[in-house]
């Protein structure tokens, strides 16, 4: 028996890496899965429907039950036909996880636009391509479960991906909205921001891969647990998953607050700005060594 037996799971980038994990673990714990895979490289070029096809045969293989779908999930049209496939191939929908992704890194100084609007549709408007027409079902059927993924170069920045960077915190956003307007309806969204050694952090300058030297199956146990009924209460958070280490990320709140009663003007907040606010320190400025306030120009 395992914990989701009779359950019908999508999982797009679900060929590679962290997905290829997540489909495994999610087939193993008695899934019937879609695995979902454009079949690209990194950076999103060249695709081919041989990765999902692979992964299909390996949970076929075990006695799993699997279909593979290697739909563009950047396109409404594609998210569209991934969640009908588990509707047509097994008849049901409880669990989606959203894995896919790609890299077009860059400065936000020389970044195009065609590498930004790349990677926004593939990770932030993927999210809301398969999400959208799964809540659709789910809020009709009171029950099902979303899970999204951030990263720590959306939650804490990233200084070479800005569209990365800006996606991974967008659909921070998007999974809280979800969580709040789906809760009445009994379906619940979280997200899992991973440290794993994949195809994308392979691309890691050698300062940077050690922070991430996980194996990238760490993640699937978590989303396992978190789509079936014994997390049927958990909403709204953000899992940190690194190796054998899990968190759970706080949602914002205030640190600090003034007020006075008279109108704020620009000179009274310098005045009192850095005793009574202050900042909330940027962590990856002391974890990267980057010096700030910046020494004054002589």
């Amino acid at each position: 028996m395992g914990l989701l037996d009779g359950k019908v799971a999508v999982v797009t980038g679900g060929a590679n890496g962290i997905g290829r994990g997540v489909s495994l673990e999610l087939a193993a714990e008695g899934a019937s899965v879609v695995v979902n895979d454009y079949g690209v490289s990194v950076d999103g070029r060249a695709p081919s429907s041989e990765p999902a096809n692979a992964v299909v045969k390996e949970i076929e293989s075990n006695g799993g039950r699997a279909v593979a779908s290697p739909e563009n999930i950047a396109t409404m049209a594609g998210g569209e036909s991934v969640v009908q496939t588990a509707l047509d191939k097994f008849g049901d929908l409880h669990l989606v996880v959203c894995c896919a992704g790609i890299l077009r890194e860059r400065m936000i100084f020389n970044m195009s636009e065609e590498e930004w609007d790349a990677v926004i549709a593939v990770h932030l408007k993927g999210h809301f391509t398969v999400w959208r027409p799964a809540s659709r079902y789910m809020r009709e059927k009171r029950r099902g479960c979303l899970i999204g993924f951030t990263s720590t170069a959306g939650l804490e920045g990233s200084a070479g991906q800005p569209n990365y960077s800006a996606a991974k915190e967008g659909i921070v956003g998007l999974m809280r909205s979800t969580a709040l307007a789906m809760a009445k309806y009994g379906v619940r969204a979280n997200v899992i921001s991973p440290e794993a050694m994949t195809r994308m952090t392979e691309r890691l300058p050698d300062t940077r891969r050690g922070q991430v030297a996980a194996p990238p199956e760490g993640p699937a146990p978590v989303i396992a647990f978190l789509g079936s009924d014994r997390a049927s209460h958990i909403t709204g958070q953000v899992v940190h998953v690194r190796g054998n280490q899990v968190s759970v990320w706080s949602n914002p709140t205030p640190l600090r607050t003034v007020y006075r009663e008279e109108r704020w003007t620009a000179e009274k907040l310098a005045d009192i700005w850095d005793n009574q606010l202050g900042q909330d320190r940027m962590r990856r400025l002391d974890r990267l060594g980057i010096q700030w306030p910046p020494t004054p120009q002589a």
